[in-house]
C-alpha cells in the first residue's frame, strides 16, 4: 500500500449517529472519556460524568460488567438528562452479552471486545481445521446476532473494539499475537453485522504498544479500502499510564495515525482522573484544525511512503548514530559545568576520578562556541560551530556543525567527523558528496509540518543518502505543558516509529535542559526505540477496578522505577488483566476486594494475595526471575 501525501486529508468514513452527535464523514474528530466509578453508584457516576462533559467530552463511556450495572445505566441517563446534560452515553462490555443486549436498549452506543464477548480465553493453542474454524464462527454469529438486531432496532451504534492482548485463542492459533490477527478479530464481527444489514459500526485496534497499535490501524484501513468499507475509527493507546509517559505514548500513537488521516474519535487513557484526559485530547486535535500541509520537497518530485516496506535502517553508522544503533539525543546548552552535567545524569566522583552515568543522558551537547574547561565523560561529545572548531587548539571531543555553504569550503581529513545542518533539500553537489560520505551526520532543522518533514526525509533516502539523520525542532514555549509534550511527541514519534530518523534534538528557550532531556528520552521509550527506564502499563481505571489505581501505580513505581527495560502491568481487574497486558513482563492484577493476583507474562504465579503485601510479593517474583537489581 503506497501512501503519497503532501497535504493533510482525512480518510473519508461513513457517518455513524451516536445520539445527536454523529461521528465520521466530515464531522469534527470527537473526544471521549470513561468514568472510573462503580456503575451501581448512580450519583457518583453522574457527578463524574458531568466533570468529563464540562471538560469538553462529546461522549461518556461507562462500564456495564453485569445485568445490574446495565440496568442502572437507565437511572444514570435519567439523572444526567434531568440535570440538562444530553451527552450520548456508551456502555462498555466485555464478557456479558446479556448486559450488552440490555444496555443497547438504553444508551446511544455499546462497545464490545470481540476477543472475550463470546470466547473464554484459556491461552491455549489449538490447530483448527477449516471446518472447525467455520463452526466457531457460526457459534459466534449465533451469540452475537441478537445484540446486532437490538442495536438496529433501537438505533444504537456499536464499537467493535479490539485489544491487542485479548485476542481469542482461535485468532491467536491461526494469526498469532499480531496486528493482522487484530484486524481479523474485528472483521469476524463486522461480517456478522453486515450479514444483518447493520452498518452503524465504529472500529478500534488498541494496544499499550504504539508500534503495534499504529501497525494494526494501518492494516485495518488497507483492508477496508480493498473491501469497499469505510467505517469510522476510534483511536487510542490502551493502558498508556500517567504523567508525561502516558501523554507521550498516547500522542505518538494517536498523532501518527491522525497525520496519516485516520481517526474520527479519540480517547487518551490515563491512570488519572478521567477529566484530565480531555485537555490532552484537545492538545492533540488542536494540530488538525484547518490543517494544510506544505511539502518541503521539490514540487515535481514524487515520493511514496509504504509503511510495510520500511527497512530497519537505511543509514550507515557514523560515530554512534545510525545503522543498528539506538537513536541519539542532542541537547543545546549555554554553558557546561559539573553541576549541569549532574542534572543531566552525568555524576562525577572527584575522589575516584570516575563518572557514574545514568541510562538517560544526552549523547551530544551543542555549545555554540565549544568552550570546554573541564574533564568530560568518555561517552559525551561536544558539537560546536565550524568557526570555533577551526580556531580551536584542542579539538578533542569536538565535532563541527557546518551549514550547506560551508560543507565543501573547508578542508578536513576524511577521518574527522562533522554534522551538516540543512533546512531543505540540499543542492545537487552537496547531495553527491553526502552519497559518498562516511563521516557526516545530517541534522534537518525544521518547524515544518510532519508530512512535509517525512516527505523530505524519504526524498533524501531515495536519492541515495545514507548518512545518519537527526531532526532538530524548536518547540514553541508559549503553550501549555500538555501542548508541549503532545507537539514534541507527535513531531518526533511517528518518524521514530517508522525508523526514518536516527536521533532527536529538541530546543525550547524557556524549558530547562533537564526537562528537555527527560522528554526526549520519554519519547524514545514510548516508541520502543531506546529503553532507558522501567515501563508501566497501567489501565485508566473504571467501575470494575478493585483498588485505587493511581495510588497503587505510584507505590509500585516507587519500588521498581530503577529496573531498566522491565515492563510491569498494573491492572484494576481481570478484564484488564491477562487479556490486556500481553506486552508486560509482570502483572499486578486486582482479583477481589483487597486481593491481588500476580502474573509472569500471561501465567498466574500467585493468586489472591492480600493487597498489603502484594508489592513485596511482586518484588520477590521479579527477583526469582532474575530481573531485579538493587537501586544505586
Amino acid at each position: 500500500m503506497n501512501i503519497i501525501k503532501k497535504k493533510y486529508s482525512r480518510f473519508q468514513t461513513r457517518v455513524v449517529n451516536v445520539g445527536d452527535i454523529p461521528l465520521g464523514g466530515n464531522y469534527p474528530i470527537r473526544i471521549q472519556s470513561m468514568t472510573t466509578t462503580n456503575t451501581l453508584d448512580t450519583m457518583g457516576t453522574v457527578e463524574q460524568a458531568i466533570r468529563i462533559i464540562k471538560a469538553g467530552a462529546d461522549y461518556v463511556r461507562i462500564t456495564a460488567p453485569s445485568l445490574k450495572d446495565a440496568a442502572n445505566l437507565e437511572e444514570i441517563k435519567k439523572q444526567l438528562r434531568n440535570k440538562g446534560y444530553n451527552t450520548p452515553l456508551i456502555a462498555d462490555i466485555h464478557y456479558t452479552p446479556n448486559a450488552a443486549e440490555l444496555a443497547a436498549r438504553i444508551v446511544e452506543k455499546v462497545r464490545i471486545n470481540p476477543g472475550n464477548y463470546v470466547d473464554k480465553k484459556k491461552f491455549q493453542f489449538k490447530e483448527y481445521t477449516n471446518s472447525q474454524y467455520q463452526e466457531e464462527l457460526e457459534r459466534i454469529a449465533e451469540r452475537f446476532t441478537p445484540l446486532v438486531k437490538i442495536c438496529k432496532e433501537y438505533g444504537t451504534a456499536m464499537r467493535i473494539g479490539v485489544n491487542h492482548g485479548s485476542l481469542s485463542d482461535r485468532i491467536m492459533s491461526r494469526y498469532g499475537d499480531t496486528p493482522l490477527g487484530m484486524v481479523e478479530s474485528a472483521m469476524e464481527f463486522v461480517r456478522i453485522c453486515e450479514a444483518n444489514n447493520f452498518y452503524d459500526i465504529v472500529l478500534s485496534m488498541k494496544s499499550s504498544n504504539p508500534q503495534v497499535m499504529i501497525a494494526a490501524y494501518r492494516l485495518l484501513v488497507e483492508y477496508m479500502i480493498r473491501n469497499n468499507m469505510n467505517y469510522p475509527l476510534h483511536l487510542g493507546v490502551t493502558e498508556a499510564g500517567d504523567g508525561v509517559d502516558g501523554r507521550a505514548k498516547s500522542a505518538i500513537g494517536i498523532g501518527t495515525l491522525l497525520e496519516d488521516g485516520y481517526g474520527d474519535t479519540i480517547r487518551v487513557s490515563l491512570t488519572e482522573e478521567p477529566e484530565f484526559e480531555i485537555p490532552v485530547c484537545k492538545s492533540i486535535l488542536k494540530r488538525y484544525e484547518n490543517k494544510q500541509s506544505i511539502s518541503l520537497s521539490e514540487a515535481d518530485y514524487h515520493i511514496s511512503f509504504n509503511y510495510k516496506t520500511i527497512e530497519t535502517s537505511k543509514s550507515i553508522t557514523v560515530i554512534n548514530a545510525g545503522g543498528g544503533s539506538v537513536p541519539v539525543v542532542i541537547l543545546s546548552l549555554q554553558q557546561l559545568n559539573y553541576e549541569v552535567l549532574k542534572e543531566l545524569g552525568y555524576h562525577y566522583n572527584e575522589t575516584t576520578d570516575k563518572w557514574n552515568v545514568s541510562f538517560s543522558v544526552p549523547d551530544y551537547i551543542y555549545l555554540k562556541n565549544g568552550l570546554v574547561n573541564m574533564k568530560l565523560p568518555g561517552s559525551l561529545r561536544i558539537i560546536c560551530d565550524l568557526n570555533f572548531y577551526l580556531q580551536s587548539s584542542s579539538k578533542e571531543s569536538l565535532i563541527p556543525l557546518c551549514n550547506v555553504d560551508d560543507y565543501e569550503s573547508y578542508e578536513l581529513d576524511n577521518s574527522f567527523y562533522r554534522f551538516l545542518l540543512i533546512r531543505s533539500l540540499p543542492p545537487e553537489n552537496v547531495i553527491r558528496n553526502l552519497i559518498e560520505s562516511h563521516n557526516t551526520i545530517v541534522v534537518l532543522e525544521t518547524n515544518e509540518d510532519f508530512l512535509a518533514v517525512r516527505n523530505l526525509i524519504l526524498i533524501l533516502r531515495d536519492k541515495g543518502i545514507k548518512c545518519p539523520l537527526i531532526v532538530k525542532r524548536n518547540i514553541n514555549n508559549d503553550i501549555s505543558t500538555d501542548d508541549f509534550i503532545v507537539n514534541a511527541s507527535i513531531d518526533f514519534g511517528g518518524l521514530l516509529i517508522d525508523k526514518l530518523i536516527d536521533g532527536i534534538w529538541i530546543e525550547s528557550d524557556k524549558t530547562s535542559h533537564s526537562v528537555l532531556n527527560k522528554i526526549s528520552f520519554d519519547i524514545l521509550q514510548a516508541t520502543r526505540t531506546r529503553i532507558s527506564k522501567t515501563e508501566y502499563i497501567a489501565c485508566p481505571s473504571c467501575g470494575r477496578t478493585l483498588f485505587d489505581l493511581q495510588k497503587t501505580t505510584n507505590l509500585v513505581r516507587s519500588k521498581t522505577s530503577h529496573l531498566k527495560g522491565v515492563k510491569i502491568a498494573i491492572m484494576g481487574c481481570i478484564v484488564n488483566g491477562p487479556g490486556e497486558m500481553a506486552d508486560a513482563d509482570y502483572g499486578y492484577v486486582g482479583s477481589g476486594i483487597g486481593k491481588v493476583t500476580l502474573y509472569k507474562k500471561k501465567d498466574i504465579v500467585k493468586r489472591n494475595i492480600d493487597s498489603e503485601r502484594a508489592v513485596d510479593e511482586l518484588i520477590k517474583l521479579i527477583k526469582e526471575n532474575g530481573d531485579w537489581v538493587d537501586p544505586t
